[in-house]
């Protein structure tokens, strides 16, 4: 196990460079970009290492035959696929990141790889990472032996099991805090992957027991056809579920959408514009009628206004007196 020490101490030196040298590359301006890119880093050499321990266990010559089925079915297990997508999202994150750090986040590849990781961490991370904690540790409470045999722990550690069991939901609740994602980015695509993934899995498990006559938890052992079918169903709808909370939690916890400022811009445009539009609306239709008016006293002379109608009434007494006084009545 030397070359496990070895990469033990490599990972510490690294912990301790990045959190004892931060005042050299520390700015307050860019607090979260750094602890953002400090995380993504550390959890890469994290998820590295382990797989490296996996690769280097020796469970072929186990006496045990369910020892050696971790072997044999190794790319069965759900628990390495998510794995798989949290390496994943975290590479796709580390290179954003320096992109954010060489101002180069504006450029179409940076986009891309903003966008990808954003849909893989709602799409694929979050659900299945929740799903495989919360389903693995339940169960394991219950009856260990539906998951986890004993007889494992003779092959495996205990800390190796919290690094794949319990550490990947570190990852998103850190990541959560971190990076808000009040949002799906593509709910369309994100619930296509999830569903996918969903449905490929179950027909992989299902296919080794048809074919290699071994459920590959013993759970699905201990029930009937009918009670598979169920928890087959709850299993889905519950990482629909957990791809649903994601977003109220986020919101939660950083607070509703910030309005951007080109948008009030805009909206505030709009409404003058709409305002001025209303405004020439009412102009011309004043215009409108007043033309009326002067085209209909035109064709009508007994709807013309007479001389002394805008006069005040002593003017029109004035000049209105001596027509009666030269009356003959």
């Amino acid at each position: 196990m030397d070359f496990l020490w070895r990469d033990t101490n490599i990972f510490y030196k690294i912990l301790c460079f990045l959190i004892t040298e931060n005042e050299k590359l520390f700015d307050k301006s860019d607090a979260k970009l750094y602890w953002r890119t400090v995380f993504h880093i550390l959890s890469i050499v994290h998820h590295f290492w382990i797989a490296i321990f996996a690769k280097n266990v020796d469970v072929i010559s186990h006496s045990s035959l369910k020892v050696r089925d971790l072997y044999t079915f190794r790319f069965g297990y759900f628990t390495g696929w998510n794995f798989g997508f949290q390496t994943v999202f975290l590479c796709l994150a580390l290179i954003y990141d320096m992109l954010e750090w060489l101002e180069k986040h504006e450029s179409r590849f940076a986009n891309n790889v903003r966008y990808w990781r954003d849909v893989v961490f709602c799409g694929l991370v979050v659900p299945f990472t929740l799903f495989v904690s919360g389903m693995f540790w339940s169960v394991y409470a219950i009856d260990r032996e539906l998951v986890f045999p004993k007889v494992y722990d003779t092959i495996i550690p205990t800390w190796f099991n919290h690094c794949v069991h319990t550490n990947i939901s570190v990852v998103v609740v850190v990541e959560t805090l971190l990076q808000p994602r009040r949002h799906a980015t593509n709910r369309s695509l994100e619930l296509i992957l999830s569903n996918s993934v969903s449905v490929l899995y179950a027909a992989v498990y299902y296919c080794i027991f048809f074919f290699a006559g071994r459920w590959l938890y013993p759970l699905f052992g201990i029930m009937t056809w009918w009670q598979v079918c169920v928890f087959q169903c709850c299993i889905w709808f519950a990482i629909y579920i957990f791809y649903e909370i994601q977003f109220p939690i986020n919101r939660l916890i950083h607070g509703a959408e910030p309005r951007k400022p080109f948008v009030e811009l805009e909206e505030m445009q709009n409404v003058s514009e709409v305002a001025s539009q209303k405004n020439g609306i009412q102009k011309n239709g004043v215009q409108s009628n007043v033309i009326e008016r002067q085209s209909l006293q035109n064709s009508n002379p007994d709807l013309k206004t007479p001389p002394f109608s805008t006069k005040s009434w002593s003017l029109k007494y004035r000049s209105i007196r001596e027509q009666f006084e030269t009356s003959r009545l």
